[in-house]
């Protein structure tokens, strides 16, 4: 199966040369800088983000079993992105579609050495799944990733290494994979965070000793006082961003 979009007529390739031709206005710094955040900014910054939702929300874990959970939700986001670029290896090779500068003229391609085939993109995959695994895990930190995947996307179309609908192709891969293996990849990573999280020696990857101590001595205070044991701000916060989880 070749290219799945060969003329200018079709709104896949309209809407690339749109998108593309903002690269022929651009200054030759502006461009550069979207090549290198397209290419590997923003996967450092979807990396980044993966690291920043762990970090918090080891310091707002209210249970050892909660804990255990964040970090499961958390580790899925890397993992699905692998998954999904790996389901993308066979994809590639049955649609066969070459990169739109091969087919189309007068593109301005902002990195040279892109041999292989188009659909799906691999960069959109990888920040969607990521984005959406996060989403899963925490809300507010997912928004952020899904709309750091979305700026992925455009990028690999302003760079004319990818047509608009292999971006999106990504994007539904990435997400497939984050949601409908969520339950497996929870079911499996769970007791082995579980694991951790009571392990002295790795135990601080999961929670942060002293919020945990906290949160039980707050409980303890409230219980004291002849007032209904509950959950402070910051706990309902992080029990809220994951309901999505359960």
């Amino acid at each position: 199966m070749a290219g799945l979009a060969t003329s200018g007529s079709n709104p896949d390739v309209s809407l690339l040369y749109d998108i593309n031709g903002l690269a022929d206005d651009a200054p030759g710094w502006f461009d550069r800088t979207m090549e290198f955040v397209g290419e590997y900014g923003l996967m450092l910054g979807m990396v980044l983000l993966v690291l920043w939702c762990w970090w918090t929300m080891r310091k707002r874990a209210a249970t050892l079993d909660d804990a255990a959970t964040s970090l499961a939700a958390i580790v899925w986001a890397p993992l699905a992105a692998g998954i999904a670029v790996l389901i993308n290896i066979p994809i590639r090779g049955f649609v066969e579609r070459p990169r739109p500068f091969v087919d189309h003229e007068g593109l301005e391609v902002l990195i040279d050495g892109k041999t292989d085939f188009s659909f799906v993109s691999d960069h959109a995959t990888l920040a969607m799944a990521m984005g959406v695994a996060l989403f899963v895990a925490n809300r507010k930190f997912g928004i952020a990733g899904i709309a750091l995947a979305v700026l992925e996307g455009f990028c690999r179309v302003y760079m004319g290494v990818h047509y608009p609908t292999d971006v999106i192709g990504g994007f539904a891969l990435g997400t497939a994979v984050a949601l409908l293996l969520s339950p497996v990849a929870m079911a499996l990573l769970t007791p082995v965070t579980n694991a951790m999280a009571r392990s002295g020696r790795v135990g601080w990857l999961v929670r942060e000793r002293g919020s945990l101590r906290e949160a039980a001595g707050t409980r303890e205070a409230q219980s004291e006082s002849g007032t209904e044991p509950g959950l402070g701000p910051d706990v309902r916060d992080a029990a809220s961003d994951r309901d999505l989880a359960a």
